[in-house]
């Protein structure tokens, strides 16, 4: 082989090595060299770990998630106070409701102590345990000690899991419980407005501290509330995120629920429900009628044509069918045009109607 043809040979690997880079970005990847002077052929591996931004590949996008120590978005760090919010709600709710059938106002004296000892008991085998709580753990999401510098995870220590109950579970109890404390004592004494004066010099400072802590969140994305900057705990992913595919399927079937929703609403206040179940019946009616005969009149006597019990208060509107006084006064008063639900007669007058009732003496057989 001569000399150019070498250096052409070179060039030709340099080209499909760059075209094997854009190609196979993530990939192992086995190039076959062949060195000049020599005869035989050598493999090297070459692994390329370029970023998929920088290289512009095609790489998998199931490759492509977070780590698990990348920084959680803002809106879900949110969502998990909410979800937690909504679940120490709702255990209080149903732990209320336990008591409902006692004497009323039983737990309002202690309601602080029982609120703060269900958190408690939240903290213990949420926090406590994994190091996240309960809406955390359904984003996948977990507390890690940022107090650490390194790369890979570390849980809360024992001291910072202590601390994030005390000021969490114990500032809540503290603010529902100061008002009722402060009032055990006599309003005119002094000890006791310094210490109200001072209860709420430390509630106007621990505010204004917790909203310059959110602004610094919304500018930097980490830290949401002061008990995690003070403690030094951040939220991380607990496992690698994959991609957030947006499936559209129930946005849709929501909208076409709530369209069609406000159609029914639209509607049904424009068809009168009281003259259809009236056509309705007297349908019915006319069908029971051909098969019936004298036992139908004798019926239409003994029974109410609208609930077709025995009549209280008997009138009739100028059909012969007889009506309870309640159920003909409201349906004139729904319906205008009221007519007979048995054979379509329309509304002439109310009157009373006196029934005639024979008593047939029974025979023992």
């Amino acid at each position: 082989m001569r000399p150019g043809d070498t250096s052409r040979l070179v060039r030709l690997l340099k080209g499909v090595a760059s075209l094997l880079t854009h190609w196979c970005v993530g990939r192992k990847v086995w190039l076959v060299a062949v060195q000049p002077g020599k005869r035989r052929t050598v493999h090297v591996a070459v692994c390329l770990s370029l970023k998929m931004a920088g290289a512009g590949g095609d790489k998998p996008l199931a490759e492509a998630g977070p780590s698990p120590l990348s920084r959680v978005l803002r809106i879900s760090q949110l969502d998990a106070f909410e979800l937690d919010g909504a679940l120490e709600h709702l255990i209080w709710s149903q732990f209320a409701r336990c008591f409902q059938h006692f004497k009323p106002g039983l737990l309002t004296p202690a309601e602080p102590e029982l609120k703060a000892l269900l958190q408690l008991l939240l903290w213990r085998f949420t926090v406590y345990s994994n190091s996240a709580t309960v809406g955390q753990a359904l984003l996948n999401i977990r507390y890690r000690n940022a107090l650490i510098p390194s790369q890979r995870y570390r849980p809360m220590s024992r001291q910072q899991k202590l601390w994030f109950a005390l000021l969490t579970v114990g500032g809540k109890w503290l603010r529902e419980r100061s008002h009722s404390l402060l009032l055990l004592g006599r309003p005119a004494d002094t000890g006791v407005r310094k210490a109200r004066g001072t209860l709420a010099l430390i509630g106007g400072l621990a505010k204004a501290a917790s909203l310059f802590n959110f602004l610094l969140f919304l500018q930097s994305g980490t830290f949401p509330t002061l008990t995690e900057r003070l403690l030094g705990v951040q939220p991380v992913f607990s496992r690698p995120q994959g991609p957030r595919d947006i499936n559209f399927q129930y946005m849709n079937r929501e909208l076409l629920w709530h369209g069609f929703a406000e159609f029914l609403i639209f509607l049904l206040p424009l068809v009168n429900m009281w003259k259809l179940k009236a056509n309705v019946s007297a349908l019915f009616s006319l069908s029971d009628k051909t098969k019936g005969g004298a036992a139908t009149e004798m019926s239409s006597q003994m029974e109410c044509a609208v609930c077709g019990e025995w009549p209280t208060m008997p009138h009739s509107i100028g059909c012969s069918h007889v009506f309870c006084y309640y159920c003909v006064k409201s349906h004139t008063m729904a319906d205008v045009f009221f007519t007979c639900p048995k054979c379509s007669a329309e509304l002439v007058t109310v009157q009373p109607v006196k029934l005639q009732i024979e008593l047939t003496e029974m025979h023992p057989s």
